[in-house]
């Protein structure tokens, strides 16, 4: 009996669990929906790196990928009465509107006999798992990161045999126009990121603890990208780390990213909305002054040389190195008195990386107001910071 594999944030046939699951039952049948309520409020660096995936994943599966557009909850049942399937499966969603969503699906499918199966997820362990003795998260990143470690993860699934029933047998309604991207992206598709990963084993992962925080050093992995589209998933590198101080710093590194997913998962009103409510009495400005200083850190025009680098290099990669993202965003507010609000919405529109838990939640933490964070009266000083860390301004 066919099955139809629903892909989302997992663009990619390797250490898939849920392609793993749908393969055994025979002839599999991909599927992607462009679903306008993400699609459309996505930033365009974003958008065309999904889509460069989305082909190169396409061209891995001998071009089988079936496209389809609109809102999931009419789609993805009604493609699975076209092509005859018992069942759909795809990876787990955290967010409130994917979870919302999903749950409105798998009712959809049952309602005209199809099993809506949701297997793994996007993450190592998933949100919701780590947990206190008497039941309850935690609300501070290290105790939670050596739960974290005990739970475990299995190894990364074998890359199953699948029969791929999909186009052009089926009709794809085809790709949407790539949006205009000034932006220098990475190189999409599975490959690359395999590729990329080994040339950070080798050149800087027994180095990383020390720097990481450079970046005028080439000492990170880059891989945030593809983690943030499943072209990898984080169990495959943690897979191949082992207990070294710089190696434990990276899985650490890890960690955080599903920290953040944990807390978002169990708070969604912390997406925008500060973690901690006393901080909502801290007065900041939003005038036209404000707006006009705003706009000049969107443009890297602050005058502080490693602010307006990290800006820049944003603007022009997609991309920015995380000792600098802390910069620019403790600048945006301890400096310039602003919501951190308003950075993270930017940061949105123009990382190719963009992941609303760790993006935001980062935010939080400089600005003082979430977990973990940084007290809201520490001040990166951008002076002495880029004197530290990029002291010949490269």
């Amino acid at each position: 009996m066919t099955s139809v594999m629903w892909f989302r944030r997992d663009l990619r046939l390797s250490d898939n669990e849920a392609l793993c699951a749908a393969a055994k039952n025979g002839p599999v049948t991909p599927l992607f929906v462009i679903d306008p309520t993400l699609f459309d409020r996505a930033g365009a660096p974003r958008v065309a790196f999904m889509l460069r995936n989305l082909r190169a994943l396409d061209q891995s599966m001998n071009r089988a990928l079936v496209i389809r557009y609109g809102d999931p909850r009419e789609v993805v049942p009604k493609f699975a009465q076209e092509v005859g399937a018992s069942e759909v499966f795809a990876a787990k969603d955290f967010v409130s509107y994917g979870m919302k969503r999903d749950a409105e699906v798998a009712a959809a499918t049952a309602k005209v006999g199809v099993t809506m199966r949701f297997v793994g997820s996007n993450y190592a362990v998933e949100p919701g798992s780590v947990l206190k003795a008497d039941g309850t998260p935690y609300a501070v990143f290290t105790p939670f990161s050596k739960v974290w470690n005990s739970i475990g993860w299995p190894a990364p699934f074998p890359t199953p045999k699948v029969e791929w029933r999909g186009a052009p047998e089926i009709k794809c309604e085809g790709y949407p126009d790539e949006p205009a991207c000034d932006a220098e992206l990475p190189t999409a598709g599975e490959d690359a990121a395999r590729e990329l990963w080994s040339s950070f084993v080798d050149r800087a992962l027994d180095r990383y603890v020390d720097i990481r925080n450079n970046p005028d050093v080439d000492g990170t992995s880059r891989l945030s990208p593809y983690l943030r589209f499943g072209v990898v998933h984080p169990r495959t590198l943690l897979a191949e780390l082992n207990e070294t101080k710089s190696q434990a710093h990276y899985r650490s590194e890890l960690c955080w990213r599903e920290f953040y997913a944990d807390v978002l998962f169990r708070q969604p009103r912390t997406m925008w909305e500060n973690l901690q409510p006393k901080m909502d009495k801290m007065d900041l400005d939003t005038d036209a002054k404000a707006k006009k200083r705003f706009q000049a850190w969107c443009e890297g025009r602050t005058g502080y040389p490693i602010v307006d680098a990290g800006m820049r290099q944003l603007l022009a990669t997609g991309w920015m190195h995380n000792r600098v993202r802390m910069i620019t965003a403790s600048f945006l507010v301890k400096d310039l008195h602003l919501p951190w609000q308003w950075g993270a919405k930017f940061f949105m529109r123009h990382l190719v990386d963009g992941d609303i838990a760790s993006n935001n939640h980062g935010w939080q933490w400089t600005a003082g107001t979430g977990t973990d964070a940084a007290p809201y009266f520490r001040i990166f000083n951008p002076v002495a910071q880029g004197e530290k860390f990029d002291p010949n301004g490269d």
